[in-house]
């Protein structure tokens, strides 16, 4: 399962430059995972700090 943003994301970017495919993009309002390039490494939810980024 592919990771998902909350509406917790404040936009700070920090996930983006974590994701080792670039799967994360800037979307509206919020950071958006593409679920269909996400590799379900984890990397971008141990990143986030406020804990927006979890598991579908």
């Amino acid at each position: 399962m592919a990771y998902v943003i909350s509406d917790s994301c404040v936009s700070c970017g920090t996930c983006e430059g974590e994701c080792p495919v670039g799967a994360i993009s800037a979307g509206d309002g919020k950071y958006e995972i593409a679920a269909d390039t996400c590799i379900e490494c984890g990397t971008c939810a141990g990143a986030c700090p406020t804990g927006a980024i979890s598991q579908e």
